[in-house]
């Protein structure tokens, strides 16, 4: 790796096309290779060495090339110490709560998240594991100061939240968790480093999933956790080489090649959201439009204030309609797609039903059943002319 490329004073576009990237030594390729071996030849006498060491190229569940290199670009573009790159970002989030946590551990975490850590932090680390838990608007800095307790080892955040939009103050959080002893984790999945950097703004962990916006092309599968490397270190030997959620050499370069233009599809994400949103807003027959980027919006100033760039490119809107009415819009779409992910080149969406076993969590506005919308990099222009056309032929009241 060229040293001049770790110099943080080097814009983010610069460092996402160099870091992690130099001339292959062996064929003066300009692009390192993929290596897709699982092992690699040992010293002239083995015996002394640690089977379980991520230290040197041994075995790829220990850490394989491509993956170092990600993980050297992704600690670069999130101002963050150390890196540890995983099989998807459900194996990032449960990485990190299965080597930060013990039982006898209570964590306070947000009542808008991903399903996955719901279902990880509300269920099986609870019955598994014997981990408190506690879920918690986080956008009410109150509700979180009163659910700690002197057990409190960890707060989890997600910012924007999955699937309101919800925004949570990162920096003022970092602040009250640190007071009491315990960490924050920032789930930065929707905004991506580009947009927004936890651990400059005081968290201990930030969490991507790698499949969304970082790869941006709908065709690998990874996630990450970026932080200090005292901690980054227990993650890499607990939760990488001995639960062996290691991502495949090939997803790696995958990523690695997706996030060079990550700046570049970032900001036409944030462009084409924004626009959507308002457009949207404007129309009769949608109940509401929740993003972080309009003036009206409940997070917009604190949006404003940790979201440097821009605000994402996902949205959630409802119409004035019934639940096959929802549907019927969905199925008069032409260029948008019915899927779920999000960060893709492709604009995505998906109709969240009114029997959603987390909608107590969410706010009135969305128990009616509702669209999360993850804004493509099509012209908007075509995207607003797709929503407008599918509105007309279903004609909502």
């Amino acid at each position: 790796m060229n040293k001049r490329y770790y110099d943080n004073a080097l814009g983010f576009g610069t460092r996402a096309v160099h870091v992690g990237n130099d001339v292959d030594a062996e064929t003066g390729a300009v692009r390192r290779p993929i290596t897709m071996a699982n092992s690699y030849e040992l010293p002239y006498d083995p015996t002394s060495m640690n089977w379980s060491s991520a230290d040197g190229n041994l075995y790829t569940r220990n850490g394989g090339a491509n993956q170092k290199y990600l993980q050297e670009k992704l600690a670069s573009l999130e101002h963050g110490e150390d890196c540890v790159v995983l099989a998807s970002g459900v194996a990032a989030l449960s990485g990190l709560f299965f080597a930060m946590l013990k039982s006898g551990d209570h964590v306070v975490f947000s009542s808008v998240t991903y399903i996955a850590v719901y279902r990880l932090l509300n269920e099986l680390f609870n019955t598994k594991f014997g981990v408190e838990t506690t879920i918690v608007d986080t956008t009410d800095i109150e509700k979180v100061r009163a659910a700690i307790r002197p057990n409190t080892r960890l707060i989890h955040i997600e910012t924007p939240g999955n699937p309101t939009l919800a925004i949570s103050d990162i920096k003022t959080l970092a602040g009250l968790a640190h007071k009491h002893g315990a960490l924050l984790s920032v789930d930065n999945t929707f905004a991506s480093p580009f947009n927004q950097r936890p651990t400059e703004l005081g968290a201990d962990f930030t969490v991507e999933s790698l499949t969304k916006y970082i790869n941006g092309h709908g065709d690998a599968m990874g996630g990450a956790i970026i932080g200090r490397k005292e901690h980054l270190d227990i993650i890499r030997a607990q939760s990488q080489i001995n639960l062996g959620g290691v991502i495949s050499p090939f997803n790696a370069w995958l990523i690695m090649r997706g996030s060079v233009t990550l700046p570049l599809r970032m900001q036409r994400h944030n462009e084409n959201a924004l626009a959507v949103a308002r457009w949207l807003r404007e129309q009769p027959a949608v109940s509401f439009v929740a993003y972080p980027g309009l003036e009206d919006d409940p997070g917009y100033e604190t949006a404003k204030k940790q979201m440097t760039k821009g605000f994402g490119g996902v949205l959630s809107f409802g119409l004035k309609a019934d639940h096959d009415t929802h549907n019927r819009f969905v199925s008069e779409l032409k260029i948008i797609t019915s899927a779920v992910s999000l960060g893709h080149d492709e604009s995505l969406i998906v109709f969240l039903g009114e029997d959603d076993e987390r909608q107590y969590l969410y706010p009135e506005k969305f128990h009616n059943g509702f669209f999360r919308f993850s804004v493509g990099l099509e012209d908007k222009e075509d995207i607003i002319a797709d929503l407008e056309q599918a509105l007309k032929a279903v004609k909502p009241a």
